[in-house]
């Protein structure tokens, strides 16, 4: 089971997600997202376990849990969307060498 935990201290790890979580279980992973540019924590992560119980053990324990100074929020994962809008594929127009003879 996949779960989103979001509003994480900024000097949260990967390796402090992963252990907060195995109190109850095996984790998979445990990923604290990081901005691109700036390598900083976003203040969310994602934390895989396998065993489906032990995964919603955690959930319930640890929603609302004050980690930090901040409240914890734990949650199934959705599905990532595939992103639409701004996609530099399909037809990007051009051709013709940029000047025309009338």
């Amino acid at each position: 089971m996949n779960m989103y935990v979001s509003n994480l201290s900024f000097h949260t790890t990967d390796a402090d997600l992963k252990n907060l979580f195995m109190e109850f279980g095996e984790v998979s992973s445990a990923k604290v997202i990081t901005d691109k540019e700036s390598g900083r924590s976003r203040g969310f992560g994602f934390v895989e376990m396998s065993d489906e119980t032990a995964a919603k053990n955690a959930m319930q324990a640890l929603q609302g849990k004050e980690i930090e100074g901040r409240s914890l929020g734990v949650s199934v994962a959705r599905q990532r969307e595939e992103r639409s809008g701004n996609s530099y594929s399909g037809n990007r127009g051009g051709g013709g060498g940029g000047y025309k003879k009338w």
